[in-house]
């Protein structure tokens, strides 16, 4: 009877054993989420070419500080601030909980920092009445939201401080190419998608399903690489065949 009671003992001791150290490794899974970086996944095309969909992105929580959006999980915490918070830079690719809905996170380029003028003038970019260098690099295919694809021009955008980074151009004389001037009021980002025609951004008021002004207690951190990607195209396509969506090539690359 000694024995089997003995046993029996030993037997829990060893599941708590075991559970402590699953709880530990939760934890410790949590912890580096909601500390140092978290993976996303790109659903749509608006920051194409810089990032594809079905890009699997890894966004650094430290460089911004944290707020109640650094967590893994959306909890409606009421707004408090940033601790060991710092100022993106511009040209910077971020994601964010959308103001909209902030269980939703988006992913857009920092154009207008705080007190930045911004307009929108013929597609071009001015930043305090400075305007984005744009330079010709070809042409590209622009990947819509439902697979379908679209010949885009391809140019490199060097914003004001010298980030330079590719963008679309679907259109000659798009719908957002001309917006007045505005001011990016203290603690708010204007952010864009580099695939200028396909992206609800800064230039659309939230009410109208766009960003509008950002606030910076919404960001979740700083998109530094792309560590997957694969085309969820090719689901239209056999199964046999999926395996050729995978882009190797982008794996493990660096996002500017």
């Amino acid at each position: 009877m000694t024995t089997k009671t003995e046993t029996a003992a030993s037997k829990a001791r060893r599941w708590g054993s075991q559970f402590t150290q699953l709880a530990a490794v939760v934890a410790i899974v949590l912890v580096g989420k909601a500390a140092l970086a978290e993976p996303f996944y790109v659903p749509s095309g608006s920051m194409e070419p810089t990032l594809l969909i079905g890009d699997a992105l890894l966004a650094s929580k430290y460089p911004y500080g944290y707020s109640s959006a650094s967590l893994p999980i959306h909890v409606a915490f009421p707004e408090t601030g940033r601790l060991f918070g710092s100022a993106p830079h511009r040209g910077d690719v971020v994601v964010f909980r959308w103001p909209g809905d902030r269980s939703q996170v988006w992913v857009k380029r920092v154009i207008g920092l705080p007190g930045d003028r911004v307009q929108i003038d013929g597609g071009r970019v001015f930043i305090n009445g400075e305007a984005a260098k744009v330079t010709p690099d070809g042409t590209g295919r622009a990947e819509d939201d439902n697979g379908s694809y679209e010949t885009a021009a391809r140019y490199i955008e060097t914003l004001p401080g010298g980030v330079a980074h590719p963008i679309f151009k679907l259109y000659d004389n798009g719908r957002l190419d001309n917006t007045p001037e505005v001011t990016v009021p203290p603690g708010h980002l204007f952010v864009m998608g580099d695939n200028r025609d396909n992206s609800s951004d800064s230039r659309v008021p939230v009410r109208d399903g766009g960003v509008g002004m950002l606030p910076i207690d919404d960001l979740v951190g700083r998109v530094d690489a792309i560590v997957g990607s694969w085309n969820p195209g090719v689901r239209r396509q056999p199964v046999t065949d999926w395996l050729s969506g995978f882009r190797v090539a982008r794996f493990f690359t660096s996002v500017h």
